[in-house]
């Protein structure tokens, strides 16, 4: 049996007897694993698979025009291989990251240029894939109202009596990472400790992830069972939480805390494309923990959340 949970939305739209079961297991999967399998996400059939071809054709052109839209993690742009290795975040030494990034992110511009040159950056858009810019942000819109909606059931699921993200992410900072993991038969052995991406737990609120199984796939992590493979369902989306909400939450739900395998030899020719859309709040709001017997971490203090996330974010940077 996983432990994660797999609930659906509709059923929680529906309101009455089925809500309530989705809300008990919300909260329990949340405190097992801090993931979930979402049905019911209402991102349109075939947009992801349709973003994700046009990922491919960005990621095969050469590297030389590549390098016109490169950026450093956490800019817009092409975030080539060698510059982040996200088990840095959690202290440990590890070689970069094998896999190459296209970054997009929030452009709800504040007017401050000290917060907008941070947060609020231009999107860059290749030329040699026109078809990228349209797709991607018809899917960033769809996920980014589902991550308004999961939050509205975080709060539920902890009968809290209003959902108090709805005065926090008017204008939030959020982004969206293409991942491309290439096959091993690219990329040679991986050097020892090195992952695809390795052990981790994300920054922000949510995260919605639409990926592609593989032998070099995605692992969660829990107390109970260590690391084990992530299930992986054609109809659902996959959702964790980092660490603002777990911080929120009073360390009542873990961060999800996860890593991706490297390119197995048993798959040479494995290659994989991930979707994965970092959810967070205004870049000013300010998050005060809840307290037992909701919490389980009493005397947390608030904190604000860019602040929060840029000493996570600068942690995981090589170059």
């Amino acid at each position: 049996m996983t432990a994660i949970a797999t609930i659906d939305l509709d059923r929680w739209r529906a309101g009455g007897e089925a809500a309530d079961r989705v809300l008990r297991e919300v909260d329990a999967g949340m405190q097992r694993a801090g993931f979930l399998l979402v049905r019911g996400h209402g991102v349109p059939e075939g947009l992801p698979a349709a973003l994700r071809a046009a990922a491919r054709r960005f990621f095969a052109l050469p590297e030389a025009v590549k390098q016109q839209y490169a950026v450093s993690v956490g800019g817009r742009g092409w975030i080539g291989p060698g510059l982040e290795a996200n088990g840095y975040a959690e202290g440990t030494e590890t070689p970069p990251d094998l896999k190459e990034t296209f970054a997009i992110g929030a452009d709800t511009r504040t007017g401050d240029p000290l917060v907008d040159e941070v947060w609020f950056l231009d999107n860059v858009w290749p030329a040699e894939v026109s078809e990228l810019r349209e797709l991607f942000l018809a899917y960033t819109a769809a996920v980014h109202t589902l991550s308004d909606e999961l939050l509205a059931l975080f709060a539920a699921a902890l009968a809290l009596p209003h959902n108090p993200f709805q005065g926090l992410a008017s204008r939030p900072t959020w982004t969206c990472n293409i991942n491309h993991y290439p096959p091993l038969a690219e990329v040679g052995p991986p050097e020892p400790g090195q992952f695809r991406i390795g052990p981790h737990t994300d920054f922000g609120t949510v995260t919605v992830l639409d990926r592609e199984p593989g032998a070099g796939g995605l692992q969660v992590y829990t107390d109970e069972g260590g690391w084990e493979d992530a299930p992986y369902d054609p109809a659902a989306l996959t959702v964790n939480i980092g660490d603002l909400l777990a911080h929120w939450s009073g360390q009542r739900w873990p961060a999800g805390r996860h890593r991706v395998l490297p390119p197995q030899q048993s798959a040479p020719d494995e290659d994989l494309i991930s979707l994965i859309y970092f959810y967070e709040l205004d870049h000013d709001a300010r998050v005060t923990p809840l307290e037992p017997p909701i919490g389980r971490v009493p005397g947390l203090k608030p904190v604000i959340s860019a602040e929060f996330l840029r000493t996570r974010l600068d942690a995981i940077t090589l170059g």
